[in-house]
């Protein structure tokens, strides 16, 4: 089959997969990079708000971030999902912000958990807002390395692997990470057990 005509109409860029994207983008195609980013961005924000724990810092990250994958489109080599190279560059932005910053988060930053079931007794609804405050407290005691690990397993299903990707260490010191994580958390979240 020849190849298509250099002006015969190309599909459009929302029914295409991410690798042909990238290589659209890498080629130029603004439209292209828009939809990735379109696709990607929302989980982006979404990490970077768990990890930063305030969403302004978060949109900042992930902007900058989207300009850095942009910039380093052509060295995209697809070796891992798209996805994951950009978890990795959000991830490595949210950490860099977080080893300046050196300073506990501020509880109110984090903003509130979702309200609760409207049929759930005021008793409860309290209950679980001091949980989620007390859990976002002490997300903010571990180090920034078991934070982003233990974000992206627990919260965004990541393999011990894509994780070793994503923060660029081996699995061993991802699962070792994460194994500290849990104990600290296990430890700071028992009375609510």
């Amino acid at each position: 089959m020849p190849p298509p005509h250099p002006s015969a109409p190309r599909p459009p860029a929302d029914d295409l997969p991410d690798l042909a994207l990238v290589a659209r983008a890498a080629d130029g195609d603004q439209q292209s990079y828009a939809e990735l980013m379109r696709r990607h961005t929302p989980r982006m924000l979404a990490l970077a708000t768990r990890l930063l724990g305030d969403p302004v810092a978060a949109e900042d990250d992930v902007q900058e971030a989207c300009l850095t994958a942009w910039r380093h489109l052509p060295d995209f080599r697809g070796e891992a999902a798209f996805g994951t190279w950009l978890y990795r560059i959000v991830t490595n932005r949210c950490l860099n912000t977080l080893r300046a910053r050196r300073a506990e988060l501020p509880l109110e930053a984090t903003g509130e958990p979702a309200s609760p079931d409207p049929a759930a007794s005021p008793e409860r609804a309290a209950e679980s807002r001091a949980s989620a405050r007390d859990l976002r407290a002490a997300l903010a005691t571990l180090t920034p390395e078991q934070r982003a690990c233990w974000v992206l397993r627990e919260l965004h299903g990541l393999s011990y692997d894509e994780i070793a990707e994503v923060t660029g260490t081996g699995e061993p010191a991802v699962r070792g990470r994460i194994f500290r994580a849990r104990r600290q958390l296990t430890e700071v979240m028992a009375p609510w057990r």
